[in-house]
């Protein structure tokens, strides 16, 4: 949390940057320049998410500055997003029926997709680091019940001190799915509002739901496990294919299921992401932390406490030396990057791909290969694809940045990196602003506003 806590006072940003750079006019001309800029394109690359914008003003940096200029970036972001015009999060406030508001999500992405939500707090202090967060997914009955039960239970469960935002599905039908193109909106809409608060601690991120929820929240936790210190999916089990458990290393993963929950084969299907993750954490032992549980006697039904405090335990590492992400599509749409990977060109449009990068002293080591999926049992009655076997094959193109920090490497040595067994840079990498800049708004986040970067091309 060290570089959470230097960006903490906003105000004095601008007087910071200039006592520690000297206190002289053309330092504070500098800043100035330097702000607006980042304004500017941040701004920009707010108002056209859509678009693939670059900060291309390169100005290299001491090591010594930069804390100052992470500090810079992340004034200049949370301008941009307190001016930027949107619905904004409501006031967080304790948790109850009355700290509700509602968004409207785009039409494009999902017709008269409107999403009411429930945004407070647990407990009567807010710890120094900010308020854990917990994301709840509900069930699939009728959205409005749902949504009050899960009022209800979360405000039940031992997890305070904490923050909580308990979202509605906007629509029903073919539409009532937690991990659709619109829901992605209001995810990174909420993790970016959110951060930018001061009010969340970034390294307590948790999402975890019920039955639909239980689905949704499991599919998210893979796409989005770089954001998260751990997932809790209860009475789910989605096929591997749909949340590949690679993706969460270096999380908390708790799945809690009943023994005898045979609806659309949950129990089969808990009982395999079981054994995957078990296979995954002997392979790498420490990374795969998980509880899955197949609760003896139970049908759809189970104890619902026993999530969130066992989540609550665990914080992120948003700086892990070792990624195993498969970047797969979800409705239709890619992840930009994945922790300090962010693909400037994937190597098979139509094709999943598995970046596996482990730090090593300054050595960075990365592969990259297509996946492949092959179906070894599928449901007679419904058609449901339950298990499936992987093939790699390495990727022989596609554009990668890796983001670097003082944390990953020593930036005052030289660094070496090596794509599918070939040697494709050595040498020392300098911090520079638009590589702050650009990370910064890629991941939306404080802890990974990365000083340093090398692209590689397969």
């Amino acid at each position: 949390m060290k570089a959470m806590n230097v960006m903490r006072n906003a105000a004095l940003c601008g007087l910071l940057f200039c006592l520690t750079t000297g206190s002289n006019t053309a330092t504070a001309n500098n800043a100035g320049k330097d702000n607006t800029a980042l304004l500017n394109y941040f701004s920009t690359c707010l108002t056209s998410p859509d678009k693939n914008h670059t900060f291309e003003k390169g100005k290299q940096f001491s090591l010594a500055k930069v804390e100052q200029y992470r500090q810079l970036v992340w004034n200049a972001w949370r301008t941009a997003n307190e001016r930027l015009d949107e619905e904004k999060l409501i006031p967080l406030q304790p948790l109850s029926d009355k700290t509700c508001s509602q968004w409207n999500l785009p039409p494009e992405l999902e017709p008269k997709a409107v999403m009411p939500y429930y945004w407070g707090t647990k407990g009567t202090t807010k710890p120094d680091e900010g308020y854990p967060l917990f994301i709840y997914t509900h069930g699939s009955g009728p959205k409005a019940a749902e949504w009050d039960t899960g009022l209800k239970i979360c405000r039940m469960f031992d997890d305070a001190p904490s923050a909580y935002f308990i979202p509605q599905i906007p629509n029903e039908g073919s539409y009532y799915r937690w991990w659709q193109k619109s829901k992605q909106y209001a995810w990174e809409k909420l993790l970016r509002q959110s951060l930018v608060s001061d009010h969340i601690n970034p390294d307590r991120v948790y999402i975890f739901g019920i039955s639909e929820g239980g689905y949704g929240s499991q599919r998210l936790a893979s796409f989005y496990a770089d954001y998260l210190a751990g997932a809790g999916p209860m009475a789910g089990g989605e096929p591997l294919k749909n949340a590949p458990a690679e993706n969460c290393a270096n999380i908390a993963f708790s799945l809690l299921t009943g023994a005898v929950d045979r609806g659309f084969y949950r129990n089969m299907l808990t009982g395999y992401v079981k054994n995957e993750f078990e296979h995954l954490q002997k392979e790498h032992p420490g990374l795969f932390t998980h509880r899955i549980e197949l609760i003896p006697n139970m049908g759809h039904s189970i104890d619902y406490r026993l999530t969130t405090p066992w989540l609550k335990q665990y914080a992120r590492n948003p700086y892990p030396k070792y990624v195993l992400w498969e970047d797969f599509e979800m409705d239709g749409l890619h992840r930009k990057g994945f922790y300090n990977l962010v693909v400037k060109e994937r190597p098979d449009a139509d094709a999943r791909t598995r970046y596996e990068m482990t730090i090593e002293d300054n050595r960075i080591t990365l592969n990259v290969d297509n996946v492949a999926y092959e179906v070894i049992q599928k449901d007679p009655h419904w058609g449901i694809e339950l298990k499936f076997k992987k093939h790699y094959t390495p990727a022989t193109k596609g554009k990668v940045i890796v983001y670097l920090n003082s944390e990953l490497v020593d930036l005052k040595q030289k660094v070496t990196v090596t794509v599918n067994g070939k040697q494709v840079f050595q040498g020392k990498v300098k911090p520079d602003l638009k590589h702050m800049a650009n990370s910064c708004a890629t991941f939306f986040d404080p802890q990974r506003i990365y000083p340093a970067a090398i692209e590689v091309e397969l």
